[in-house]
């Protein structure tokens, strides 16, 4: 392998400088999208239970239909995005344009509650359903694919994904806030049905306008370019294989669904545990918070390994929650204090993650030859989608072996098991991630040396230095003279 310093020089371009204007559009596109993911999340199971009059073991079939159809065709999309030339919009802009109409109408649709027959209800929640997991991963892949050919510079990627993530973070919590307030509101002169239906369209109309502010004001700066090699499924199936680290932080988003599962029952556990449904706009807030402490991860990042960040993380949030269950919840109070540590704890790990994901691209390069941008994310959206649909399937089989009735007094029995799940079983969760970190060894420093074999080879997007990769070759020369 030859080194970058005795490589010819190379000059770094403009390609690494992202505008603040970009910034801020990025992050309102993940922000206004996250409308449709905190709905889904947080109050679709509750909905099919206690309004549309779903059981709940109805309702895991439906989650678990839904992540089927989705293991097929998830991994099609990102297949087909990878494959295709770019448009004058560029590689993924060209779907951030059109997407958010899909996916504002098909989370609508999962909030329609016809008057037909228990039988056709279902039917029709599980195809709505469906219609918005397929809507969502048109959406998603090419936002979160975005952050990689905005930048080479790999302290812009992570700030970028830094500030992706607290859109995310900001828009499921906004959900959380305001759905609430608004049922409070509407039910006032309409049944819930009808109350949830206004509620969810409102928000995903001002949904539709923050993301397409997000598409107008991003570019696409080290998009490839016309010439770039068009990959076909083949190869793109041979650059997921030999992305192993890829598959590793893969894995721990999909742990993510015990957090889903802590979501699900968050509703659950202030209406009866609490006795207070209105306490779900202060988890909101909850989550608005934790986005900021998102502010600390650009610090952090420039300072330590970002896998070592993670593993302190984990370490803080298990000790937390398994303090969390012995106090209990009787005072209100301390209860929001627990569920707001944990959650910053838990909230904190995922931007450095996508960070990481989004760093094995550049390794799957250099063992393939092929770039596969959209296949790195579209993994990281099916993940999500999964452990969201088998959080919603386990949640429900939970209530029920819980012995959980709708819009009645629950037994202690079913209130103990609610707080095990609130308190105490992420823990589990974050022990599995901590436990597959002890087999990363992709940090900072591989990274580099990946983009310096690409840089070398001029691969596709490194005609031109990253300005680090320069900067660093740079000091190395002027050492060694």
């Amino acid at each position: 392998m030859t080194s970058a310093t005795a490589a010819a020089p190379v000059k770094s371009s403009n390609a690494d400088k992202v505008s603040l204007k970009e910034y801020v559009a990025y992050f309102c596109y993940g922000f206004g999208q996250c409308f449709s993911y905190g709905i889904i999340s947080s109050f679709i199971l509750i909905y099919y239970t206690d309004v549309v009059g779903i059981s709940s073991v109805v309702a895991s079939a439906i989650f678990l239909v839904a992540r089927l159809w989705d293991a097929v065709f998830d991994p099609l999309v990102s297949g087909f995005m990878d494959s295709r030339k770019p448009s004058k919009q560029g590689k993924f802009r060209k779907w951030m344009k059109i997407a958010p109409i899909f996916v504002v109408v098909a989370t609508i649709a999962c909030f329609i509650d016809p008057d037909i027959p228990v039988a056709g209800k279902i039917v029709f929640c599980g195809a709505t359903y469906i219609l918005w997991g397929t809507c969502y991963a048109f959406s998603d892949i090419p936002f979160w694919s975005l952050s990689t050919v905005m930048s080479h510079d790999r302290q812009t990627r992570t700030d970028l994904v830094t500030v992706a993530n607290i859109g995310v973070s900001a828009g499921i919590a906004m959900a959380g806030i305001i759905i609430p307030v608004m049922l409070a509101q509407f039910k006032q002169n309409n049944t819930p049905s009808m109350s949830y239906l206004i509620s969810v369209s409102i928000l995903m109309i001002a949904g539709f306008v923050i993301m397409e502010f997000g598409y107008l004001f991003t570019k696409e700066r080290i998009a490839a370019s016309d010439k770039a090699e068009k990959l076909s499924y083949k190869q793109v199936f041979e650059a997921v294989k030999a992305n192993k680290y890829m598959m590793m932080i893969l894995v721990i988003f999909f742990l993510k669904f015990f957090m889903e599962m802590v979501n699900n029952m968050m509703i659950y556990f202030f209406t009866y545990n609490m006795s207070n449904a209105g306490l779900m706009s202060g988890f909101g807030l909850i989550g608005t918070f934790s986005a900021l402490t998102f502010l600390l991860i650009p610090v952090l990042t420039r300072r330590y390994k970002k896998v070592n960040l993670v593993r302190v993380l984990l370490i803080a949030e298990i000790a937390f929650r398994v303090v969390f269950y012995f106090v209990g919840y009787s005072n209100t109070t301390l209860t929001f204090v627990f569920i707001g540590i944990t959650w910053c704890m838990y909230s904190m790990s995922n931007p450095i993650l996508s960070a990481m994901l989004a760093e094995t691209i550049e390794y799957s390069q250099v063992k393939t030859g092929h770039r596969a941008e959209a296949v790195v994310f579209g993994g990281q959206t099916f993940s999500s989608k999964l452990a969201i649909a088998l959080a919603g399937a386990t949640t429900g089989l939970t209530l029920t072996f819980l012995g959980y009735q709708p819009n009645v007094a629950q037994t202690s029995g079913t209130l103990n098991g609610l707080f095990i799940v609130i308190s105490i079983l992420p823990a589990l969760g974050a022990l599995l991630k901590l436990l597959i970190l002890t087999k990363y060894d992709y940090t900072e420093t591989e990274f580099k040396e990946c983009q310096r074999i690409l840089v070398e080879r001029g691969a596709e997007g490194y005609q031109t230095a990253p300005a680090d990769l320069v900067s660093e070759t740079a000091a190395s020369g002027s050492a060694t003279k």
